[in-house]
């Protein structure tokens, strides 16, 4: 044994004494599922779920996404990122778009391209960007970037499946067509499986996109 082996296992000898020691080990997360319906139980589809950690400053893992244009349409509709992401803007139709944003959260301009753009946007700042195209007025695309990385976006079942470690969290829902904001409310999460029921009203007849939360 070496001397520095020697002295590691004479310090954990004197502070166990005459008791057994306990080893902890990190908790392991536990598969939160988040059901989101309007108020006749139909499933609501492209919500944004997030969960910030109230314990712990949630650090950003740089990643990439990308968004493509199909159809003068923005694909996916709703993409969900954490901050320092970096996206692409490929594009897959045969006439040219030029993509922007006015969004505090992320403002830029994509000159008028066809293919893929050399260059793609990280995004650095949480908060919602409103993606549009200066050529197709009728093309707007949402990039919702959180701060933690505990997020997803519904399907069309209207259902969000996270693993969390257990903890205190504040829950936040976005979707573009909300008819009223859902309120963040603080969740404690545990060691075992849960369901989380979310209720909403959404409003195809909205004129711009709701708030974030």
């Amino acid at each position: 044994m070496t001397r520095a082996a020697a002295a590691t296992t004479l310090v954990t000898a004197l502070a166990c004494g005459a008791f057994a020691c306990e080893v902890f080990a990190p908790a392991e997360a536990a598969a939160v599922t988040i059901r989101l319906a309007n108020a006749e139980a139909v499933p609501i589809e492209d919500a944004v779920v997030m969960f910030d950690p109230a314990d712990a400053t949630p650090t950003a893992t740089p990643q990439t996404a990308a968004v493509d244009q199909i159809n003068r349409r923005f694909v996916p509709h709703v993409t969900v990122v954490q901050k320092g992401t970096s996206i692409s803007f490929p594009n897959s139709d045969r006439i040219r778009h030029q993509v922007y944003s006015f969004s505090p959260a992320k403002t830029f301009t994509l000159k008028l391209y066809a293919g893929s753009p050399r260059m793609s946007v990280t995004f650095d700042k949480p908060g919602l960007v409103v993606l549009g195209c200066n050529i197709h007025d009728s093309m707007v695309g949402f990039i919702a970037v959180a701060d933690s990385p505990y997020f997803g976006k519904s399907g069309s079942n209207g259902i969000v499946t996270l693993d969390l470690p257990p903890g205190a969290y504040r829950l936040r829902v976005w979707h573009a067509e909300l008819a009223a904001p859902i309120a963040p409310r603080l969740v404690t999460i545990g060691a075992g499986a849960q369901t989380i029921p979310v209720l909403a009203a959404v409003d195809h007849g909205v004129t711009a996109p709701a708030p974030w939360p």
